[in-house]
């Protein structure tokens, strides 16, 4: 490939010194570079043309840039700027390296699932929203727990008594779930994670789910039947506000994030270093 489009972070890098290095390299290698670093990311702004997109950030920059070209189908790879870095695959230290495996056709690609949740607030439109990470359901206002009833496949499964329900997909895993105490889920499963936030209840668990599963989680009432608020949270991003009755039904998305490897590390391994074992 030669047909590069950068997108970058100025908060991850302030002055540009590793988004301009990239930029300089490959010119230097007779490749195409476009480079972005707005903050306003979105297909429209990418040239049709482009084989790659680069992420020069974080975990969290990287998701944003997911959402914004999603309609694009091209390929994405991460130059990890931030802490933990699961998403984004090339450290510092190895940017070269990993641009001449690009530009030389080395690497593979792999597909990651997406959740598309859907509300039906009453007597308002339908609403919808992605996500390559999870969808948080949590209360809004007091500080009391709020009951999440969940059902599968349009069976009912099971209540939690809790601050939140996180649903998350196999990338989602090592986030927000992992901190919760759910499990860590191999990124080329096709599996769906519900995980209760400070579940009220000692023998309460996460759930790991068919990724072709349906999930709905409906907001139960509060005490003495009040009605309570609650959100649902897309990746830390768009949010819809749920009341009493209501619920946000959770699928498989029809897109997919389409990430680029580069290295023979096996999953294991990764997750090995990340964890600092």
């Amino acid at each position: 490939m030669d047909k590069f489009y950068i997108l970058a972070n100025l908060q991850k890098d302030e002055k540009l010194q590793v988004t301009e290095e990239i930029e300089k390299y490959l010119k230097q290698a007779g490749a195409t570079v476009v480079t972005d670093t707005s903050n306003n990311i979105s297909s429209e702004n990418i040239p049709k043309d482009t084989q790659c997109i680069l992420v020069i950030g974080g975990d969290g920059t990287f998701i944003r840039a997911a959402h914004g070209v999603l309609k694009t189908d091209i390929p994405m790879l991460g130059v990890n700027l931030g802490t933990l870095g699961y998403l984004t695959e090339v450290e510092t230290s190895q940017i070269y390296p990993a641009l001449d495996k690009l530009m030389s056709d080395e690497y593979m690609i792999e597909e990651r699932m997406m959740l598309e949740g859907t509300t039906l607030p009453q007597g308002k439109a339908e609403r919808k929203a992605v996500a390559l990470n999870d969808v948080v359901i949590t209360r809004v206002g007091k500080l009391r727990t709020v009951e999440y009833r969940i059902y599968v496949n349009g069976e009912y499964l099971h209540s939690y008594q809790a601050d939140g329900v996180i649903v998350a997909t196999p990338t989602g895993s090592t986030g927000y779930n992992l901190s919760a105490g759910g499990p860590i889920v191999k990124p080329s499963a096709s599996s769906i994670v519900i995980t209760p936030i400070c579940p009220h209840t000692l023998n309460t668990r996460s759930i790991v789910l068919d990724g072709n599963d349906h999930i709905c989680v409906e907001i139960g009432p509060g005490r003495k039947e009040e009605s309570e608020t609650a959100e649902a949270v897309f990746d830390g991003d768009s949010t819809f506000h749920l009341k009493s009755g209501e619920a946000v039904c959770i699928a498989r998305a029809k897109s997919t994030v389409k990430m680029l490897k580069l290295s023979q590390i096996s999953f294991l391994e990764t997750l090995r270093r990340k964890l600092g074992e």
